[in-house]
C-alpha cells in the first residue's frame, strides 16, 4: 500500500481522540522508518539526481531490508505501543495505526517485493498477497478511504 493511504487509514480510524494527528504519522511510520530513511540517504548522497519508480531489489541496500523487518513487525509495534501505554496511555490509541499499516501491507504486498514479516524476529513467515498496484485493490482502497472519512464526517460528535 502507498504511504499516503496508510497515513489516511491511520487518521481515519484512530485519529478522533487526543493526539489525533499522531495517528496520521503512525500510519506512515513503518514506511518512513525504512523507505523514508532510504529516500533521505539517496537525496543527500546522489549527485546524479533522484531515480523515480520502483527500484530493483539489487539496488536497495541491505539496511533498508533490516529497517523494513523491524518496522513492519507486529511484535515490534506492540512492544512499543505497550511501553507507551504505561507511560502516556492516551498516545497508545493513535499508535494503533502502526499495526494497522502492517496488517494492510501483509495482504497487499506480493512475495516478490517486500513481503511483510508480520512476526519478525520470532518467525520469518511472509504471505504472498495481492499487490496494492492491482487495479481492483487500488480502486477498493480509494473507495474505502473515502467512505471512512465520509462516515467520520457524518457521525462527527457535536461540540
Amino acid at each position: 500500500m502507498d504511504i499516503f493511504s496508510h497515513a489516511l487509514y491511520g487518521k481515519g480510524l484512530f485519529g478522533y481522540k487526543k493526539y489525533s494527528w499522531s495517528s496520521f504519522l503512525f500510519g506512515a511510520l513503518p514506511d518512513l522508518s525504512s523507505f523514508g530513511v532510504y529516500f533521505l540517504v539517496q537525496l543527500l548522497s546522489n549527485v546524479d539526481g533522484l531515480k523515480f519508480g520502483r527500484p530493483l531489489k539489487e539496488e536497495i541496500p541491505f539496511w533498508v531490508f533490516e529497517l523494513y523487518n523491524i518496522s513492519h513487525s507486529l511484535i515490534t509495534a506492540f512492544l512499543f505501543i505497550s511501553i507507551v501505554y504505561f507511560m502516556k496511555r492516551s498516545l497508545a490509541w493513535p499508535m494503533l495505526a502502526w499495526p494497522l499499516h502492517i496488517i494492510v501491507d501483509f495482504f497487499t504486498h506480493s512475495i516478490e517485493f517486500f513481503p511483510t514479516p508480520i512476526f519478525w524476529p520470532i518467525s520469518n513467515f511472509r504471505f504472498d498477497g495481492i499487490a496494492w498496484s492491482n487495479t481492483y485493490v487500488f480502486t477498493a482502497n480509494i473507495f474505502l478511504i473515502f467512505f471512512i472519512f465520509l462516515y467520520r464526517r457524518v457521525n462527527k460528535p457535536n461540540p
